[in-house]
């Protein structure tokens, strides 16, 4: 079950307050982040039955047998490259005549995508990894994400953690990689060169960051041994 949900409680509550044009309902649930409590004590109702809505807001794609026909629904649908796993969602919603604001193909006047994986991405995912990697090594311990309210609870679960001296490779500098290097300084991992990172033993954790001219060499030139190297290590691990 993805526990996400597409509006807070505090944020329902906002927009409930400066719009005399917008009902929000919640639809009851047991394993979403915010409980039914903290929605109705916002001010909103909470029902099972949502549909007399107009507009359906959610984050991952909905069951089929859920779908309600005639109706706007907003999540992500994992259909935009075709995805065949879900075909039959696609022409369940054409059926049912569902108009599909798909998150995924929301973009700014620029091209550049409203919504989609950024540092917070990067965050979990750094952290699930260094979760996953002290649980098979028994070295350490750490909790998934989601069973911390926000991430300043996050980054007290660091404190007085002893990592050993692993050597972490991150790709990129985008949103996503933003978030990894957050972890990656909260952890206490220390920064190094990428050479560095090949040639040397260290007695404490270490990552290097490799951006695209240390992934990609320019077209017909070499920048040497070490980041071939590298580019060889990446491609045993992918």
């Amino acid at each position: 079950m993805d526990n996400r949900v597409a509006l807070t409680p505090a944020q329902c509550k906002w927009i409930q307050k400066n719009s005399d044009e917008v009902k929000i309902i919640a639809q009851s649930s047991g394993h979403r982040c915010f409980t039914d409590r903290e929605y109705l004590s916002a001010g909103v109702e909470v029902k099972e039955d949502i549909s007399d809505c107009d507009i359906m807001l959610g984050i991952k794609e909905v069951p089929i047998p859920a779908l309600v026909s005639n109706k706007i629904y907003l999540f992500f649908s994992h259909t935009r490259k075709k995805q065949p796993q879900n075909r039959q969602l696609f022409h369940e919603l054409l059926s049912r005549k569902i108009t599909l604001i798909d998150y995924e193909c929301l973009e700014h006047d620029d091209g550049e995508r409203i919504i989609g994986f950024g540092f917070f991405a990067g965050v979990v995912g750094a952290h699930n990894g260094m979760m996953a990697y002290g649980n098979r090594t028994g070295l350490y311990k750490l909790d998934r994400v989601y069973k911390q309210r926000s991430f300043r609870e996050l980054i007290h679960t660091y404190f007085g953690l002893r990592l050993p001296n692993v050597k972490i490779a991150v790709t990129g500098s985008g949103r996503v990689a933003h978030g990894i290097l957050e972890i990656m300084n909260l952890l206490g991992i220390h920064e190094v060169e990428p050479d560095e990172f090949l040639s040397r033993r260290f007695s404490y954790p270490v990552y290097t960051q490799l951006k695209g001219a240390d992934l990609y060499p320019p077209f017909g030139q070499y920048r040497g041994r070490a980041v071939h190297k590298l580019q060889a290590v990446l491609t045993c691990i992918l």
